[in-house]
């Protein structure tokens, strides 16, 4: 493989695949863009590459659901969330993130699995109600997940499923706080030393995919009906955690 293929080829077209995905469904920018390029990049290098990057996808689509925002049901989990960016960051530092990878890999693909299993068999699930308890137990493990590879939308997404919000609610839920939590995880990963020259160079080759990838998502958000949202949503969890453990 020649040594220019990675930063030419394969990073943009990672980028391009996850920044679309993200701009339909509001999140899942990290694990499919990690999915993809963990194969070819280091986890330390390429942690800080999905957070800056995902802000560049958050900054073209947030502004189409702030209208829908509601900000105080966020502050918990979001305040739960900078209580485990450090833990996440630690871990990522002293342990092997490719094993974190493989658990968020199962859970996901567990949940996504059975999500499109009932779908199929046309079995409505019953919602979930609303547990501000739970807002915030899974806020500190996103903050964890985002600290370990920027993976702060995987559980955030699999909760606004439960609860059956539709697709306007379930993005007002996910873009504000996988923002938030990508903005405070850049600030740590650059105060901890993880972004490097080799962070700026990667992602400034991924810079024209990404822009294109949530150009094209966002205007096919626009036009799917609702039951394809949750299609999309609960098959991108599936490849996501599929993509993990490969």
């Amino acid at each position: 493989m020649p040594a220019d293929f990675l930063p030419t080829i394969v990073v943009p077209l990672g980028l391009f695949v996850a920044a679309f995905c993200a701009g339909l469904a509001g999140f899942a920018f990290n694990l499919i863009a990690a999915g993809i390029l963990l194969h070819f990049v280091s986890p330390q290098v390429l942690a800080p590459v999905l957070v800056l990057g995902n802000l560049v996808v958050q900054s073209i689509s947030l502004p189409t659901v702030l209208r829908s925002v509601r900000w105080r049901p966020l502050l918990g989990p979001i305040l739960a969330g900078v209580l485990g960016l450090p833990i996440g960051i630690l871990i990522l530092r002293v342990a092997d993130p490719r094993q974190v990878g493989i658990i968020v890999g199962v859970l996901l693909a567990g949940y996504g699995g059975y999500a499109l299993a009932r779908m199929a068999l046309r079995i409505k699930p019953r919602p979930v109600a609303a547990n501000h308890w739970i807002d915030k137990i899974v806020g500190f493990l996103s903050g964890i997940l985002g600290g370990i590879g920027g993976f702060s939308g995987a559980l955030p997404a699999m909760w606004v499923d439960l609860q059956g919000l539709t697709k306007e609610e379930a993005r007002a839920r996910l873009q504000p706080f996988v923002t938030t939590m990508q903005v405070i995880t850049a600030a740590c990963l650059a105060l901890g030393g993880f972004v490097t020259r080799e962070t700026g160079w990667t992602l400034l080759t991924g810079l024209p995919a990404l822009m294109l990838g949530t150009w094209l998502g966002l205007k096919a958000y626009r036009i799917i009906p609702a039951q394809g949202f949750r299609l999309v949503l609960v098959g991108l969890l599936f490849l996501s955690g599929i993509s993990l453990l490969l």
